[in-house]
């Protein structure tokens, strides 16, 4: 199988279909030039199987030849070799991974320019200004992306000549300025490097190449993928294309268009554009761009055919697309398209609108209701749940709005400084010029990001929307100045707090009070297809452990509680008291008046809880944790001991702090253990739950009640602890005609209780496993620790592939899950399952739990919301991979 393909070469199935071997860029671009032969500049892509057999084991045997056959091909297409000094071939290397990375790889323009072709091309184009800009552009590109060279090496030079020759923007250079700026950039890539700028047309574009495969493993593309779940085994494809030219003239530019509105999902093409331009110029955020309807001003015929290709793509790839395109003396030329990245809310929108049909004639289309729930994810609804200013502050500028949602946070001027600073834990908002790949690790941990210069598609622009980061981009009344920015007479220096309202583009000096946000109408529509869709199927409950979160689960969709955690109760400022009571009890009856007193507390919770979710059913798990974390630390009281003395009762704490002290709590002396020592705990909790929902039933409501005991891990355990639960139900229940049906069940957080399901499941009503501790105890991880020092260095190094506490590990702890799940049915056909971990918000975990035959997933109840739509995609994706 070769590892190099030309554009136009002609493969079994649609190219769309092959982004697993040629990228998503190369696919799209195989895609335009073969099946919708739109003006796209010949070349050819450099398959991800060479990047990947390149990093195992070095530069393939087979490329150089197929490298070189390919160009041969390009050169007789275009009339022009590569390196030629009179009339050079030039071309742009783009990384294209399978997935969209924005900004994460490394594209270099221009290549094949060297001392003696660059006077070529001023010959053939007479255009010395032109050849020279292109070439100081493929210096700087070349030097900082391929050898290594710091970019501020070119930048400063740059601004020196902008101001000596008293110009704003570089397209006004003239030719000496340029020339003398080549010379700049090539002395300062030797004294960087030891070696002159390479001048051989071949060995640039290997180095080019080999600086793209090389990328795919830098610390920015890792940490791209670790963020966005990506494989890190999948490597990138490289594309290699004739170059064309939006510096040329002002007839010549460059742009970047959407066939909808990324930002807002409106039925309206929108981009930015420069003349005279090359494509970084407006990614990058160089220079402040403008929009297209500008550009029908200036290009009309151009701007008409650039829309019949928009609709043309949208009506072939069924969605909304975004597109790099080039002007060249009048010419349009196509560079690449992708389906588009957008905001949460143009998600939503777009989704619902697809589904109504859009187009004309051959170019009509339309989406299902089924492929509209899968077109929006937990990223987009996130977004449209971020919260908004809930007054007026003191504007200091206004940007462009290229990412909804408000942020507050102390100002860093620097990625580094930004994550400094959010180790401390301090809420930060980045601000740069302009940012770029090198400042991803910082805008990672941003609450918010401001860039003086740039467009909607700049770098920052798109990070900050695929990621759901409110940011601003484009505010030029900011000046910069090493570690501070003003406005006026205004100066904020860093760890000075600022406000950033990504929806209105609005900069507030200081920190303004945030409101929620209020969600569109197509945010609903969608959760309501997906609620058709999974009905009976997979059904959404939220953790909650108050009325409150109850009420508010509730309303954001959650069709009952899978984890109420009665140890959250005991927590409270008035219950902890009563709590140490029971604890510190010398007798019999110093414990049963405690519990007492606890027993009539928990029932006024279980009241809010069971009347929030009338009608709903409502898991109570019975205490937890080891009571040594109810009383203060041990070594504390120590200390204090040493220094000020200790008062009687803290003398009886610390005695009981260190009699219940365990070297490992998290599998010591909790869950139904403690009820085997502290049997009277169990029963007052579960007198609480039925009285409170006794009391329900009498006002006409319908509370129902599942209680759950955790952690038990043989048949026997379970067997005792159902008993002490049952003894009190009949109690309760002793007299009644009609009795409702109190279930009872455990949860599953054991590799034991996983594999002894079987046995379990016969004194078990239902299951819900607690992936939480099922992870930590599969992996022999403590979620406390390792997660902060040792997570991200096995993410890094790809030894995990993703955090196993975000997104269920599917061999290890999935495998347990499907086990269990296998293992209970068996016993008991109707055993109901569900998971309660934090996985059941996760949408790659509802996967698992769906293909495992779960009937319910329960998760935090802000993202019960994001449950229900994860539910109905697994349900769908289920049903295709089946089909």
């Amino acid at each position: 199988m070769p590892y190099v393909y030309a554009f136009d070469h002609k493969h079994r199935r649609p190219p769309m279909e092959y982004k697993d071997l040629l990228g998503g860029k190369g696919a799209n671009l195989a895609e335009m030039t073969s099946v919708l032969k739109l003006p796209v500049p010949p070349g050819f892509t450099i398959s991800t199987e060479a990047c990947v057999d390149y990093l195992a084991s070095g530069w393939p045997d087979a490329l150089d030849a197929e490298i070189a056959k390919q160009i041969s091909k390009l050169e007789k297409a275009m009339g022009r070799k590569l390196g030629d000094p009179s009339d050079p071939l030039l071309v742009s290397v783009r990384s294209g991974a399978k997935f969209s990375m924005p900004g994460m790889m490394d594209t270099v323009l221009n290549l094949g320019l060297n001392d003696q072709s660059v006077e070529g091309l001023a010959t053939v184009t007479d255009d010395e200004r032109f050849a020279y800009d292109s070439y100081r552009r493929f210096i700087a590109m070349y030097g900082r992306i391929v050898l290594g060279v710091d970019g501020e090496l070119f930048e400063e030079p740059l601004e020196h000549a902008k101001h000596r020759a008293g110009v704003i923007n570089d397209a006004e250079l003239g030719a000496p300025e340029l020339k003398h700026l080549c010379e700049a950039y090539k002395a300062a890539v030797e004294n960087a490097t030891g070696s002159p700028f390479p001048q051989k047309p071949r060995e640039q574009l290997d180095g080019a190449v080999e600086a793209v495969f090389k990328s795919w493993n830098g610390a920015r593309a890792i940490a791209y993928r670790v963020r966005e779940k990506l494989s890190h085994d999948l490597g990138t494809a490289v594309n290699v294309q004739a170059m064309v030219f939006g510096n040329r003239d002002d007839n010549s530019g460059t742009g970047v268009g959407f066939t909808r509105n990324a930002a807002t999902g409106a039925n309206k093409p929108y981009g930015d554009f420069l003349v005279n331009a090359q494509g970084e110029d407006v990614v990058a955020g160089i220079r402040n761009t403008e929009d297209l309807d500008h550009m029908k001003e200036k290009f009309p015929k151009i701007h008409t055919e650039l829309l019949v290709i928009f609709r043309r793509l949208e009506a072939h790839y069924r969605d909304m697309c975004d597109t790099e395109f080039t002007i060249e003396q009048g010419k349009l030329w196509m560079l690449q398209t992708r389906v588009g990245k957008r905001t949460g809310a143009a998600a939503l929108k777009m989704a619902v609108d697809m589904t109504k049909g859009t187009g004309k004639g051959d170019d009509r289309w339309k989406i299902s209701r089924e492929e509209a729930v899968m077109r929006v994810d937990a990223h987009h609804l996130d977004a449209v749940l971020h919260p908004q200013f809930a007054g007026k502050g003191l504007m200091l500028a206004k940007g462009l709005a290229a990412s909804p949602g408000a942020a507050v946070g102390k100002v860093y001027f620097t990625a580094d400084d930004a994550v400094n600073a959010a180790d401390r834990g301090e809420p930060v908002v980045l601000v740069r010029s302009e940012t770029s790949p090198e400042d991803v690790h910082g805008m990672m941990v941003a609450e918010g990001i401001l860039t003086a210069r740039g467009g909607l598609v700049s770098h920052a622009a798109v990070v900050a929307r695929g990621w759901g980061t409110p940011a601003i981009v484009g505010a030029e009344d900011i000046k910069i100045k090493g570690k501070q920015f003003s406005v006026g007479d205004i100066v904020v220096s860093e760890g000075d707090v600022i406000s950033l309202d990504g929806t209105s583009g609005e900069v507030v000096l200081g920190a303004m009070e945030l409101a929620s946000a209020e969600p569109p109408a197509e945010f609903h529509t969608i959760l309501k297809w997906a609620d058709v869709i999974r009905k009976g199927k997979l059904a959404v409950r939220a953790n909650a452990d108050t009325g409150e979160d109850a009420a508010n689960a509730r309303e954001l969709g959650a069709e009952g509680i899978g984890l109420c955690r009665t140890e959250h109760m005991f927590l409270a400022p008035d219950r902890l008291p009563v709590v140490r009571e029971m604890i510190l009890a010398n007798t019999p009856a110093q414990e049963e008046m405690a519990l007492e007193k606890l027993r009539a507390a928990q029932e006024a919770d279980f009241l809010d809880i069971l009347d929030a979710m009338d009608g709903l059913p409502v898991t109570v798990r019975l205490l937890d944790p080891p009571l040594h974390e109810f009383l203060p630390s041990a070594e504390e009281l120590r200390l204090k001991e040493a220094t000020d003395g200790l008062s009687n009762e803290e003398q009886e704490m610390l005695a009981a702090a260190e009699s219940w002290a365990e070297h490992n709590p998290m599998i010591g002396t909790r869950g139904v253990r403690l009820g085997v020592i502290k049997p009277g705990l169990y029963a007052m909790q579960v007198r609480a739950l039925l009285a409170a929902a006794a009391t329900l039933r009498e006002r006409g409501k319908k509370p129902i009640v599942e209680v759950m005991i955790p952690l038990t891990v043989t048949r026997e355990e379970m067997a005792l602890a159902r008993s002490w639960v049952q003894a009190e139900i009949d109690d309760a229940l002793k007299g009644m005609r009609r009795k409702p049906n109190i279930t009872i069940g455990t949860m599953v957080e054991t590799p034991r209780a996983a594999i002894c399901a079987d046995e379990i499941a016969e004194v078990s009503d239902f299951f819900s496993f607690g992936t939480n501790d099922l992870t930590q105890l599969t992996f022999g991880f403590s979620r406390d620790d390792v997660e902060s020092r040792m997570m991200p260095a096995y993410l890094e190094q790809g030894l995990l592939k993703r955090n196993p506490f975000e997104t269920i590990d599917q061999d290890g702890v999935g495998d347990l899950v499907r086990l269990g799940a296998k293992l209970g049915r068996e016993t008991k056909p109707d055993l109901k399952l569900g998971v309660c971990g934090e996985h059941g918000g996760d949408p790659e975990s509802i996967q698992l739990f769906y293909d495992a035959g779960l009937d319910y997933v329960s998760c935090s109840p802000f993202r019960v919301p994001i449950a229900r739509l994860a539910a109905a995609q697994a349900i769908i994706g289920s049903a295709e991979s089946t089909a």
